[in-house]
């Protein structure tokens, strides 16, 4: 049986048997965006993040219906509209490439990895008004290095970067 314990603005924590876990009350999933561009460059986003108090390297990102009037928004369209947000770039091709929790011990959200190519640049990105975001453009044959430099620093690697990068070497090699 569910039980809601408690519920905020964007989250509920909800008690079912033995196991306590959050779920989204304002979204009906997410997108993480793999974002390659022309010149073999990975679009990586830094961002201060209050749960884990660290900065984090991570794909852009975001929830997906979240927007007023926006219930039912297209998974798709979601991740074009964040990828515009979080780095001013705008993708002529996004393909969607997995489905899976994105901590599912924890949460009950469901993410869609999408690898987004044919990029141009439309603005400066940074994302919305509470969010003050730094976006990189890392050439694929250093992300590697880039990222474990980026963790000396202290900062947090989401690893679901590592997820995108897998799924697009995955693709190259698959063009090859």
């Amino acid at each position: 049986m569910k039980t809601i314990l408690h519920t905020g603005k964007f989250l509920a924590l909800i008690r079912e048997g033995h196991w306590e876990y959050a779920e989204r009350t304002n979204a009906s999933g997410a997108a993480i965006i793999a974002a390659v561009t022309a010149e073999q460059k990975v679009l990586l986003v830094e961002q201060y993040r209050i749960p884990v108090h660290a900065r984090t390297i991570e794909m852009p990102a975001g929830l997906i219906g979240d927007e007023p009037g926006e219930g039912r928004e297209a998974q798709a369209e979601a991740a074009r509209r964040e990828l515009v947000e979080e780095t001013g770039f705008a993708a002529g091709k996004m393909q969607p490439l997995t489905t899976g929790p994105s901590s599912g011990g924890m949460g009950s959200e469901i993410v869609t990895l999408f690898l987004a190519t044919d990029l141009q640049r439309v603005g400066g990105g940074g994302g919305v008004a509470h969010e003050e975001i730094t976006v990189h453009e890392v050439p694929l044959a250093e992300v590697h290095d880039w990222l474990a430099e980026r963790a000396q620093e202290g900062l947090l690697i989401d690893p679901k970067v590592y997820a995108g990068l897998y799924f697009i070497r995955r693709h190259e090699d698959e063009r090859d």
